[in-house]
């Protein structure tokens, strides 16, 4: 394992902070930092001055054996947020690998992936999510047939995981219904049978996440409205979400939500709407890469100004507002600009580390997750 390794602050087994908190009525959240100076650290300390439990994860598409567009392989995730946690002292943590996808179902593929995969695991990862979502059989006679090939591919990953880690000791989420697809009537939603189907086919053969992604009507990243303006992420379908969770519980299958998209989403809906405790993790990603630019446009103008040009020089289409193309195309700026967000002044990425801080907090409370550190001590100790 290359990276530097800080006793008792290194990421703990995905798995033991989802059962641990299974019970508890509060949203563990994991947080796609694609850009680490600064705001790791700051989100790191509010989750050790909350006691909350934490997880910081990046994508396929962000962290990749060739960097992703973010720039950082596994490695490098790796060594810079095990760096955090042991300058912060943060002891109840996971390294998550969000959305391994699996597009096209074929040997080649899932080959890639298991390499992609061993490296994650060289690196120190504890917690792994399958996203085989994309794999739908649409010819299928029922719900069993429709999600043949991603039960199929999430089977043969979720056992390859198991053989390179030497058991089950870890955290492992998957996906049911591709987060963010529309059709002819909207917004494709996972249904409860689907669900069941899914999970029931997974623990037949022996796989038994603790935690299912579903499509509940949110998208990732920023969202516009017709005319590019920037709009709130209000369209999580709480309803559907919460007859999910009852027909999982219904039918004795021990898996919890994970609640993807949250960015954009008013920490007052999260605190009031959504059900804790059936929901376990939220992913909070494009907020930070925002949080970022905010803080560059105040301290290192040039810079954002120079990422801004870059972004609309790449990435302007006819019809799409300058604020909807940088809104959406400015995460490729990241492996573009590495050295330079890598390089930043101490001041600079203390303001980062401040503000991360803040944030995190808003969010740690509105998933009430504050003392959960504690219940998940407990539950190791026992």
């Amino acid at each position: 394992m290359g990276q530097v390794i800080f006793m008792g602050y290194n990421p703990i087994p995905g798995s033991v902070i989802f059962n641990a908190l299974k019970g508890e009525k509060c949203i563990i959240m994991a947080c796609n930092t694609r850009i680490i100076p600064g705001v790791t650290k700051g989100i790191f300390r509010s989750a050790k001055d909350l006691d909350s439990a934490i997880l910081i994860e990046l994508a396929k598409s962000e962290c990749n054996l060739e960097g992703g567009y973010t720039g950082l392989t596994p490695a490098e995730l790796s060594m810079r947020t095990y760096a955090a946690a042991g300058s912060v002292g943060l002891d109840i943590w996971a390294l998550h690998a969000d959305h391994i996808g699996v597009t096209k179902g074929t040997v080649e593929e899932l080959n890639s992936v298991k390499e992609l995969i061993a490296a994650q695991i060289d690196a120190g990862f504890t917690s792994f999510a399958i996203d085989a979502s994309h794999l739908f059989n649409f010819d299928g006679r029922d719900a069993a047939e429709e999600l043949a090939p991603n039960i199929d591919a999430t089977i043969e990953l979720a056992r390859f995981i198991e053989s390179e880690m030497g058991g089950s000791d870890f955290g492992l989420e998957v996906e049911v219904g591709e987060i963010g697809r529309t059709g002819e009537s909207g917004m494709v939603l996972t249904t409860p049978e689907e669900a069941v189907v899914f999970i029931r086919s997974l623990n037949d053969a022996g796989i038994y996440p603790q935690v299912l992604a579903i499509a509940n009507g949110s998208t990732h990243g920023n969202i516009f409205d017709k005319d590019g303006n920037p709009i709130e992420q209000v369209s999580i379908d709480i309803p559907r979400t919460k007859e999910v969770a009852k027909a999982l519980r219904d039918n004795n299958l021990d898996v919890r939500i994970a609640q993807h998209g949250i960015t954009g989403t008013p920490r007052r809906m999260i605190a009031e709407q959504f059900p804790h405790g059936d929901i376990i993790k939220g992913n909070v990603g494009t907020f930070w890469m925002n949080l970022v630019w905010d803080v560059l446009k105040e301290e290192q103008l040039d810079l954002y100004q120079r990422i801004w040009d870059w972004t609309i020089a790449n990435y302007s289409a006819e019809g799409k507002s300058d604020v909807e193309t940088f809104g959406k195309n400015s995460k490729f700026a990241i492996k573009e600009f590495f050295k330079e967000l890598y390089s930043l002044d101490d001041e600079t990425v203390a303001v980062l580390e401040d503000r991360a801080y803040e944030e995190a907090g808003e969010f740690i409370r509105a998933f009430k997750s504050e003392g959960s550190a504690e219940i998940v001590r407990e539950y190791m100790r026992a």
